[in-house]
């Protein structure tokens, strides 16, 4: 970056300097001041500008980093001059009397009112921290009479989060379901519009899980056969429980929730062998009223691990446990994988040579999942019985008229599942374990 103070002093009214290395960064001079603006292409190649400060109380160099703040902005979807003047619309309004009832008020109702009842505790937790985040970062926002949210109102702060489309779509949700229940409580004229349900329908997508600062885009990871076999042959250098809940996914193919919610009374022997029952509250299927407890037949790998930690079961009763944390959950699992990845910081900031870094890459612990339920269509396991295994609830009419199991079925096809992981991991050479 160069900046030359003495052109910049001679420059004229009307005349502007650009900024070299700062792209669309320039000092533009009016009968009076001279202004620090960005000026940049919009989408549908309009060109806009946002004015950045005054020259020289604000210096080159505070230009630059302001310029960069609002360079990122764009690069992440947003447009800095219209998110500007949304911001000077919202600081319209005056800091308000506790009577009226403000956004913040109406967010603070649904989180007490709905979110705490009807949500799981950590369900409800992440909503809480979400919304309450929101309404910290736009104080503007949050003082604001709730039924004055305009449409333009809905869009920019949706666009402030479009960086993230995944944070921001579970965020319109949100506002959606706590404008709907302001409405149901009557803490809302029913004339006034839910905009969020509306605004940026659809145009919320994730742009997949950042790599190396780049997006990878959306991605259905399978494992083929051999990098399933690299895996279990690498499984003695982790930690006994990423190992056990690796072998847990690929052996059950069940959600993590579930496999890390396990209680030594959801586990029973019946005449047929060793059964898990999951029960309903902690299935995906609590939601429907049809959802009935998730039957898993326990064979092979999967019921040696739960043995063995039915045998070691503490006083929690959890059987999946830390004893520094108390239960493992699922996103302490998810964290344990990701720290294993060759493009994770902690990987880069270890030494190379002790060998903890995965050697199959670019996997999430859902695509053990999606994983085992492929070798259950190539072991020619019926549609219908592989949906029942992974807990998905029968379509439509189906759903409402075959009351059947498939106990007998899940069982044959669950051993056919462990035999051919057992026989992938027989056919590789083994890594050697970390001491």
């Amino acid at each position: 970056m160069f900046f030359d103070a003495r052109a910049a002093k001679l420059l004229k009214p009307s005349e502007h300097m650009v900024i070299d290395g700062c792209s669309g960064l320039r000092l533009v001079v009016s009968a009076s001041r001279k202004t620090w603006i960005y000026r940049y292409k919009a989408a549908g190649g309009r060109m806009k500008q946002v004015a950045i400060g005054q020259w020289p109380a604000m210096s080159v160099q505070s230009a630059a980093a302001q310029w960069q703040a609002l360079r990122d902005q764009r690069s992440g979807g947003a447009d800095p001059a219209a998110a500007r003047k949304a911001m000077r619309r919202l600081e319209q309004f005056p800091v308000l009397a506790p009577s009226v009832y403000t956004v913040s008020r109406l967010v603070e109702g649904y989180i007490d009112g709905h979110l705490v009842v009807h949500r799981k505790e950590a369900g409800a937790r992440a909503a809480q921290t979400m919304l309450s985040r929101l309404l910290e970062e736009q104080p503007e926002f949050a003082q604001m009479p709730a039924a004055a949210v305009t449409r333009a109102t809905a869009f920019t702060v949706l666009e402030s989060k479009k960086a993230t489309p995944t944070a921001a779509a579970k965020l319109r949700s949100l506002l959606g379901g706590a404008w709907d229940y302001a409405l149901d409580a009557g803490r809302l004229d029913g004339e006034v519009p839910n905009w969020w349900r509306v605004v940026m329908k659809g145009r919320l997508k994730s742009k997949g899980k950042l790599v190396g600062g780049e997006h990878q885009g959306q991605q259905r990871r399978v494992l083929r056969a051999g990098e399933v076999s690299t895996l279990l042959a690498w499984l003695p250098n982790m930690h006994s429980l990423g190992r056990d809940v690796t072998q847990m996914y690929l052996w059950t193919c069940a959600r993590g929730v579930e496999i890390l919610g396990m209680r030594p009374e959801h586990i029973a022997k019946e005449p047929d062998g060793w059964w898990w029952t999951v029960p309903k509250q902690l299935t995906k299927n609590a939601r429907f009223k049809e959802g009935i407890d998730l039957r898993v037949p326990l064979v092979g790998r999967a019921l040696e691990i739960v043995r063995r930690r039915l045998d070691a079961v503490g006083a929690s009763g959890w059987l999946f446990e830390d004893e520094r944390v108390g239960q493992y959950e699922q996103k302490d699992f998810s964290t344990y994988i990701y720290n294993l990845q060759p493009y994770s910081p902690r990987v880069k900031n270890r030494q190379s040579e002790d060998g903890l870094v995965l050697p199959v890459a670019h996997w999430t612990p859902h695509d053990l999942r999606r994983t085992g339920r492929t070798l259950l269509a190539s072991l020619g396991c019926r549609d219908e019985i592989a949906e029942a295994i992974i807990g998905h609830m029968p379509k439509d009419i189906v759903g409402v008229y075959n009351a059947y199991s498939y106990d007998a079925e899940r069982r044959h096809c669950l051993t056919e599942l462990s035999a051919h992981l057992d026989s992938l991991v027989r056919n590789q050479a083994d890594f050697p374990a970390r001491p």
